[in-house]
């Protein structure tokens, strides 16, 4: 038990991401003093669009952060999937109001950087949370008084600050995750990921409205309007060894195109319409590992960072945040104890999670006659069934 006035210790949490920003807002909403420390020194825009489905939405609502989101989100009404080989289209998932309707939140895509910037908005105008830029955390020592003492250090100081816990929502790269014994560290998947946006009034109408997901041979293309319906993202992924001392890299718009040269032709037409391409590598860390070491707790990427292949990785840390303050009430008196708990709670539920997103990694690249069965079931499936099979994902709740 802490003994040593434990309310006035603030919780730490290392990185401002969408999930240390989260987790920033709802440990204050349950009456606990935050600090965020990052090392950027500004937050830039990073990375391009995601899918917020109806499961993060019921987070973000809950702390009075959706309704900001409207203006730049969008809500697609189908998911239509094509071949990549011959350009037909296979099936068709209902979004938009039906899944609206069925889960009492939306489902939309979003800007990552519109979406962090909310947060961060949000962020300013609550009191309780310090957002320290350019403060990285280098390691903990234990506090005679059953705290944590965090030594960080930024541009000007060294320093150590007393807390009640330590969150690592610090991305992939989570330095904060080598704190935790055996931490198991971030594993490249052999698979990359191009991304780019373009701005919809330069293309064919047929890119507008709908999402897109289209079928390939080692390879899948995902496309949605962002930006409240202004911007394209484009997703363009393929099983590639590459790795980069950054992990991610400016690639040229020829190299897409020879990636992806057996594609249809509309689709070459849409990778042409992009000069600017970002190459990222694709990787995982194993959700098995440990996620709690006494008053310390990893989240989001840095406990499990998993393949983009059921859009969830930004809305599993988003559930984090909700469960990781679920189990930390402004009076918690066993830190430790409620961090397990924590883990014991959400790591069942991720693991399903990433292990979904990693058997649709195998579906999605199939080939031969293989390919050919899945395509067929998807022509004879109706769009509701299609939704339908996501429903313990979208259907979650901070209460469930």
């Amino acid at each position: 038990m802490s003994t040593h006035n434990d309310a006035s210790h603030p919780v730490i949490i290392a990185g401002a991401g969408i999930g240390g920003l989260t987790a920033a807002l709802a440990l204050r909403q349950n009456g606990h003093s935050v600090i965020v420390m990052e090392k950027a020194r500004e937050l830039s825009e990073v990375g391009a669009g995601l899918q917020l489905s109806p499961n993060a939405c019921s987070v973000l609502d809950r702390l009075d952060v959706l309704s900001s989101l409207k203006a730049t989100a969008y809500a697609p009404e189908n998911l239509r999937l094509w071949s990549g080989e011959t350009g037909r289209q296979l099936a068709r998932v209902r979004l938009g109001a039906y899944l609206e309707q069925r889960h009492g939140q939306p489902f939309w895509v979003i800007h990552r950087a519109d979406l962090q910037r909310a947060l961060l908005e949000k962020v300013h105008q609550t009191p309780g949370v310090d957002l320290r830029l350019g403060a990285e955390i280098l390691d903990l020592s234990p506090s005679p008084y059953g705290h944590l003492v965090c030594i960080y250090q930024t541009d000007e100081i060294n320093g150590n600050l007393d807390c009640k816990a330590l969150i690592g929502a610090d991305g992939v790269w989570s330095k904060t995750r080598k704190l935790v014994p055996a931490h198991q560290n971030a594993h490249f998947s052999g698979q990359v990921a191009y991304r780019a946006t373009i701005p919809l009034d330069k293309l064919p109408a047929r890119w507008s409205g709908d999402s897109g997901l289209w079928l390939h041979k080692n390879s899948h293309l995902v496309h949605y309007p962002i930006r409240g319906g202004r911007e394209l993202n484009i997703v363009a992924l393929a099983e590639e060894a590459w790795q980069d001392e950054t992990w991610s890299a400016r690639e040229e718009k020829e190299t897409v195109l020879r990636v992806f040269k057996n594609w249809p032709a509309d689709v070459r037409n849409l990778l042409k319409a992009s000069e600017t391409w970002l190459k990222w590598a694709l990787c995982s860390v194993d959700a098995s590992g440990p996620w709690t070491h006494g008053h310390l707790a990893l989240m989001g990427d840095a406990a499990h960072a998993m393949l983009p292949y059921m859009a969830q990785g930004a809305g599993m840390a988003i559930e984090d945040a909700a469960i990781l303050a679920k189990h930390l009430p402004a009076d918690v008196e066993n830190v430790p104890a409620a961090l397990r708990a924590f883990e014991r709670e959400r790591k069942p539920r991720v693991k399903r999670v990433q292990e979904t997103a990693s058997g649709n990694a195998r579906t999605f690249h199939l080939s031969g006659i293989p390919a050919f069965a899945r395509d067929t079931v998807l022509r004879w499936s109706k769009p509701e069934a299609l939704t339908a099979r996501y429903d313990d994902i979208y259907g979650w709740t901070p209460e469930r």
